[in-house]
């Protein structure tokens, strides 16, 4: 049983960074929290919601130190062993490639009380923001969201066998084997296969464009698209209304 001197530990998604995304239920655990350990893809104007509390980044940023995962599990049970309220806000669904099971297991582990606070997805919200329909009746029925690499630093292998499926395929963390991934897909389709890759999904900041498997890589290139983004392969990539669409790739041309 946990002591009664313990604060607790709860994992907030923040969303895909337009600050409006985050859910009523994070933005009031915010506000209670005594202390915000926050990723480097948190809006600082979440951090605004409450301006008491202490706030430590812990996220990978240039400039900045890298902390392990083993030291923030160690400062979430720190904080949380003192008696504080403790928020791990994280981008995105805290349980989507978030490392949320360690974090909740070094808290378990140090008897403290856990709880976690959804947060739209990066692929969902980023999706919705380009009215890109990840399931469409009777063309594509299902999706695939794939990290780009594993714990290792290597090209995932399910991205292989999401390539052979009809479904939408998602790849997060994936500009970095981005040709090696594009090549993975043209093993299975044909080279007019669609691809939109979105940077800074939902912020002010967004870059995008939607181009094949053959002109990918190029693009991106010539454009200088980079981290953070994400990779939606499939005809969901070019099926927004087309004004939309278009209007993606004319600001994506003319950056």
């Amino acid at each position: 049983m946990p002591s009664l001197n313990k604060g607790t530990v709860t994992l907030v998604g923040a969303g895909p960074g337009d600050p409006d995304l985050l859910t009523i239920k994070g933005l009031k655990a915010i506000q209670k929290a005594h202390v915000i350990l926050y990723d480097a893809l948190i809006n600082p104007v979440l951090l605004e919601h409450n301006p008491h509390a202490d706030k430590i980044f812990v996220g990978k940023r240039r400039g900045f130190v890298k902390k392990s995962q083993a030291e923030i599990n160690a400062l979430i049970v720190l904080y949380a062993s003192r008696g504080l309220d403790v928020i791990r806000l994280k981008g995105g669904d805290p349980l989507v490639f978030g490392r949320a099971c360690e974090e909740l297991e070094a808290a378990k582990e140090a008897g403290i009380p856990t709880a976690v606070v959804a947060g739209i997805a990066s692929y969902s919200g980023i999706a919705a923001q380009h009215q890109i329909p990840l399931t469409k009746r009777a063309e594509h029925e299902s999706f695939w969201v794939v990290t780009g690499h594993i714990r290792s630093g290597k090209m995932s292998d399910d991205i292989a066998l999401a390539a052979q499926s009809t479904a939408t395929v998602i790849v997060l963390m994936g500009m970095r084997f981005l040709p090696d991934i594009v090549n993975t897909f043209k093993q299975y389709k044909q080279g007019n296969h669609p691809v939109a890759v979105i940077q800074n999904g939902t912020t002010k900041a967004e870059r995008s464009l939607v181009a094949d498997l053959d002109t990918i890589v190029e693009q991106v290139d010539q454009h200088h698209i980079e981290n953070p983004a994400i990779l939606i392969f499939g005809l969901a990539a070019n099926d927004p209304i087309s004004h939309y669409k278009n209007l993606v790739q004319r600001e994506a041309i003319t950056l």
